[in-house]
């Protein structure tokens, strides 16, 4: 059974900067493609970065670019996201979520199997 569990959100001010972390159970992760994804009242879920378990491989969407970075621990079985330059427009729920998958490429949202129940990041102007 896998578990994810996000921690780490919190209240910032605009420029700021958060770690939000992505503690995995259940197996181990070297085949997977995990990913942090966010959702804001109102909006539909999307996507912010994945990165292979196995660290060569690291996705972002286009509005966190060079402003996030995703990472992972593998003694530690967790994943992270550093946050800078936060914006209000970054305000959501922030959620981790994990895929087997050998094939290269980013999954879709839909393809991802396990979700943790997500963290609040809330940035104010």
């Amino acid at each position: 059974q896998v578990q994810l569990v996000e921690s780490g959100g919190g209240l910032v001010q605009a420029g700021g900067s958060l770690r939000l972390s992505c503690a995995a159970f259940g197996r181990t992760f070297s085949n997977y493609v995990m990913g942090w994804f966010r959702q804001a009242p109102g909006k539909e879920r999307e996507f912010v970065a994945a990165i292979r378990w196995s660290g060569t491989s690291t996705y972002y969407a286009d509005s966190v670019k060079g402003r996030f970075t995703i990472s992972r621990d593998s003694a530690e079985n967790t994943m992270y996201l550093q946050m800078n330059s936060l914006k209000p427009e970054d305000t959501a729920v922030y959620y981790c979520a994990a895929v087997l998958r050998v094939r290269p490429g980013v999954p879709t949202t839909g393809e991802y199997d396990y979700w943790g129940q997500g963290t609040q990041v809330t940035v104010s102007s």
